[in-house]
Formats: C-alpha cells, structure tokens, sequence
C-alpha cells in the first residue's frame, strides 16, 4: 500500500472542485494507493505524465479536460505527495 499525502494547498483546493472532478480525484487516489504512481500510467484517460521545466520531478495525472493533479513521488519511500489539483495552470505559485 502506498501512502498518499496531501499538501494543506490541495487540501483547500479540494473543498472548491466540483462534485465530478472530486470524485475522478477519490478514484486516482484509490489506484494509486493500490498499485502505487504506476496505477494511473496505465489507464489512458489519466494521461499521467513527468512536467519538464520550473515543475521538473514532478508528474501529472488528467482528472478531466481541465483538472489536473500535480504530484512528486518521493524516493526511497512509499509515499505519493500531492501538491496541487488545479485547472490546467502549471505555473509555480
């Protein structure tokens, strides 16, 4: 079982998602905690990817057209960190 954490930012931007997207997020969640970040690589409709530039190390999961969830695995452990699920808007805050 793979241990997810939640960044206290996505933890505020999860309260403002709607119900859909909420729900796709709960399923990523679901599989990742199962089968750890390979899970959603191998479904298609998560377009898991690796982000290049200011985001480098960290990955990508689609919950829908819009949302994304940003996350980093950390290395060494058993451990998913989230850092934020937001529209599509890779820019570093």
């Amino acid at each position: 079982m793979w241990e997810i954490y939640e960044h206290r930012r996505a933890i505020k931007q999860l309260a403002s998602l709607p119900i859909d997207v909420l729900k796709r997020y709960e399923k990523w969640k679901d599989i990742v905690s199962i089968s750890g970040p390979d899970g959603p690589r191998q479904i298609e409709g998560f377009h898991d990817e690796a982000l290049r530039g200011e985001w480098k190390g960290y990955r990508s999961s689609r919950l829908n057209l819009q949302y994304r969830v940003i996350y980093k695995v950390e290395q060494g452990l058993v451990l998913v960190r989230v850092v934020s699920v937001t529209p599509h808007d890779y820019r570093r805050k």
